[in-house]
């Protein structure tokens, strides 16, 4: 099972509506970068548990992104904040802007 950073991504937005188990499986995975073996270890499961787990638990994000597209609106959000940024740079005037616009990106 490859990483796969879009599951890092949906995991910070819709991990709450996994379960406790299955987020905590997902984040020593995803965001710890530990093996199967382990996860497997740590939790006392078998490994091909926490497969399992990890392959229900990318298809529930997975799906709810389907639905909500909440992730693919953040993505949208940050690349606008920081063109924002940028255009901002070295303009005298627009220090409110760019105020704004680093607090916003600081909020993603």
């Amino acid at each position: 099972m490859a990483k796969d950073l879009q599951c890092v991504l949906l995991l910070d937005c819709y991990g709450d509506l996994l379960t406790e188990r299955q987020r905590e499986l997902a984040e020593l995975y995803y965001n710890e970068d530990l093996t199967l073996s382990e996860i497997a270890d740590i939790q006392k499961i078998s490994r091909q548990a926490v497969l399992d787990s990890l392959r229900h638990s990318e298809q529930m994000l997975r799906h709810a992104e389907e639905k909500l597209g909440m992730a693919q609106r953040i993505g949208k959000l940050r690349h606008c904040l920081e063109d924002i940024l940028a255009a901002a740079q070295g303009q005298p005037d627009t220090e409110t802007i760019r105020t704004l616009a680093q607090q916003g990106l600081e909020l993603l």
